[in-house]
This record gives structure tokens, C-alpha cells and sequence, in this order.
């Protein structure tokens, strides 16, 4: 059996503050993250504080999500030169989805628009 990616293993809140910082750095705030996670994992807020301060990695974050939005299949474009419509369903797509959105904040885009209303 071929090893998990790296991001797989790679913990959320070692990813988080590197988010933060990105949007921070470019006007958006922690709570408009936070927004995103929520709204593409169905997460609450304690949840979603749970898995960060638990160390939870991507694919089990992702895999305990319970009410992933549908509405995340509406999200196109490029992420590291990955198109992430194009990528397999499955952790590696969720995360790109996540960088997609992250990016779509930082580059200034209504949250309205960022969460597909």
C-alpha cells in the first residue's frame, strides 16, 4: 500500500495560522477563515476549535466532516498550478478547495462570491 501524501498527515492547526497570516496580511480577518472552514466542512465553530487544538490531520478532519457543503463542487480555478475540479474526489481535492477559497479571500474577493451565494 503507497504512503498517504504528506498534507494527509499534516495537521490542521499547523496550517491554520499560516492561513491567518495570508488573509491578515491582506485585510481579511481570522473569523472570515473561520467562515470558510465552517462553511465547507459544516463544522461548528467548538468543532472546528476542537480539531485545532486537538492536532486532528487533514484527512481525518475531513473525514469526520459530516456535512460537507455540495455547493463546494462550484469551485473552480487553479491552486500550486492544480486545477481543483479537475483533481479525484477525496482528501487531496477538500484540501485544494480549502487553498482555493483562502486564496480567493486574500485576493479580495466578497465573502458572498468566496462562499458561492
Amino acid at each position: 500500500m503507497a504512503e498517504p501524501h504528506r498534507l494527509f498527515t499534516t495537521s490542521v492547526a499547523s496550517v491554520y495560522p499560516l492561513y491567518v497570516n495570508k488573509l491578515e496580511r491582506k485585510g481579511r480577518t481570522k473569523a472570515e477563515l473561520d467562515e470558510v472552514f465552517r462553511w465547507l466542512t459544516g463544522y461548528d465553530q467548538r468543532a472546528l476549535e476542537r480539531h485545532l487544538v486537538k492536532g486532528t490531520d487533514f484527512q481525518t478532519f475531513f473525514a469526520e466532516a459530516k456535512k460537507i457543503n455540495p455547493a463546494r463542487h462550484t469551485i473552480t480555478g487553479s491552486v500550486c498550478g492544480v486545477k481543483v475540479h479537475e483533481l479525484e474526489p477525496g482528501t487531496m481535492q477538500e484540501i485544494r478547495y480549502l487553498d482555493k477559497l483562502v486564496d480567493e479571500l486574500a485576493k479580495g474577493r466578497p465573502m458572498a462570491k468566496v462562499l458561492r451565494s
